[in-house]
């Protein structure tokens, strides 16, 4: 986190804290795409059975309130991929898929997580979604990673049969980049199974081949994001929900599940576990009409800065070294996961790329009582759209020219009761730290997916 948000209490917990650095852990990151915080059932599901998931949680920690730090997914993926809010600089919309464009995407001066860990020995890989930047100086082989096998889009079809466009290269928009072949490194293949099965495949032969040395694995699914496909191995298991939509997302979130429990699986058996930090979570908050996702009780939905937009399902194991079945209810967010790598493997951190985050650990395990985060920011440049969140207490600026709301989120998740009429000075506190964090931020860089012709042709259909 930059220095100058935090208030001198945290400043001073932060200071008197020191932890002698792990002997290099792993670190597996599974990001689903577009899961709705009530589609898993350690968030209370019951129509999804999310055995393998769950066991995250329940070996490890729950975060009630955990976010990312955008509500639609290029940008939240920045934000991670580099530890530091992606406003600062200036990737703020979903990138439009365009392989002749070297600014379309993440900036070359960012460091990215895979970057800074190898500087330490590190070999990292990526497998699935990569969509922050489709040029190939963008490639994620030239961003630090080591290995790829993935697309480079913001989605993908599902069925090997719709994959009809070899050259990923070669694809001229959003719509087309959705039936390409699968990369892998630079080379082009073409996939044989359904795409999430495929991605849990080359995740575990990640995690086999480089088992001997420290790795880093992000496994960033790009299920359950529309289309909606499933096969019927997965459509099978959920004949007793009659929405067909929702049968159909149900059978991608499953789909998921039997990955993440097959990389479980693989660290298990070859004596990994504990020394691999897993994350799981969602990129944004489901879309809900799009997809039939659930965000219950939160409201709204992805792209909103209600809590449905940018708060997800969040959970993280280290077994031996956090505590197992715990729930942590302090706001944490996506960027503390780079923070947390780089804390405990003792990678360096450019001082003029300074983080967001913060190591996670020492919360989790009770050695710092302190709240890791001052605030959680939010701003939709497009949309003027604002939340910040203080312990319980939430902003929100839902547009131009719109009033201001305020709720406390631990008497009222669901924010149907605007309070700001009895907490006006909580209300100027928080908007005078939206401000102050606002002023260190850029304009967006590139113009985004919902400026491109094909964007505009399709959204209605």
């Amino acid at each position: 986190m930059n220095p100058k948000f935090l208030i001198p209490s945290l400043s001073l917990c932060l200071a008197a804290f020191s932890m002698e650095a792990a002997d290099q852990p792993n670190l597996i990151v599974i990001m689903a795409d577009d899961l709705g915080y009530a589609d898993v059932g350690f968030n209370g599901c019951t129509d999804i059975p999310t055995p393998h998931i769950d066991s995250i949680a329940d070996q490890g920690v729950r975060f009630s309130s955990g976010y990312v730090s955008y509500a639609v997914c290029g940008p939240s993926r920045a934000g991670f991929m580099t530890g530091r809010y992606q406003q600062r600089f200036g990737f703020e919309r979903n990138p439009q898929y365009q392989p002749g464009d070297p600014n379309m995407g993440l900036p070359l001066e960012e460091e990215t997580m895979a970057t800074v860990l190898k500087k330490v020995g590190y070999t990292s890989g990526i497998v699935g979604k990569w969509h922050l930047g489709a040029h190939p100086d963008l490639h994620p082989l030239n961003r630090g990673f080591d290995f790829f096998y993935g697309h480079l889009g913001g989605g993908h079809r599902y069925m090997p049969e719709d994959l009809v466009i070899q050259d990923s290269y070669s694809a001229t928009d959003e719509q087309e980049s959705y039936r390409t072949w699968i990369l892998r490194n630079h080379e082009a293949v073409a996939p044989t199974k359904y795409l999430t099965d495929e991605f849990s495949d080359a995740a575990v032969e990640f995690v086999s081949v480089n088992k001997d040395k420290p790795f880093f694995l992000f496994l960033s699914y790009n299920a359950p994001h529309l289309p909606l496909q499933a096969t019927e191995k997965y459509l099978a298991r959920f004949s007793d929900i009659k929405d067909e939509k929702r049968r159909t997302y149900a059978a991608m979130v499953s789909a998921v599940d039997d990955g993440v429990g097959r990389v479980l699986t693989t660290l298990r058996e070859n004596g990994l576990e504990e020394n691999t930090l897993v994350f799981f979570l969602s990129d944004n908050g489901g879309p809900i009409s799009k997809n039939a996702s659930r965000n219950t009780p939160l409201k709204g939905a992805k792209g909103d800065a209600w809590e449905g937009g940018f708060r997800v399902p969040f959970a993280m194991q280290w077994l031996g070294k956090v505590p197992s079945g715990k729930t942590y209810d302090k706001p944490v967010s996506s960027l503390d996961i780079f923070a947390t790598i780089t804390g405990l493997s003792q990678a360096p951190v450019s001082p003029e790329r300074p983080l967001d985050g913060v190591n996670l650990v020492p919360f989790l395990t009770g050695d710092n009582t302190c709240t890791p985060h001052k605030a959680i920011y939010l701003r939709k440049f497009d949309q003027q759209r604002y939340a910040i969140r203080k312990d319980d207490f939430k902003l929100v600026i839902p547009g131009p020219d719109k009033a201001p709301l305020l709720f406390n989120l631990e008497k009222d998740i669901g924010e149907q009761r605007n309070i700001l009429s009895s907490h006006k000075d909580i209300a100027k506190e928080l908007d005078e730290m939206r401000l102050e964090w606002s002023s260190e931020l850029m304009d967006p860089r590139f113009l985004g997916l919902i400026h491109s012709e094909s964007w505009q042709r399709n959204r209605n259909k």
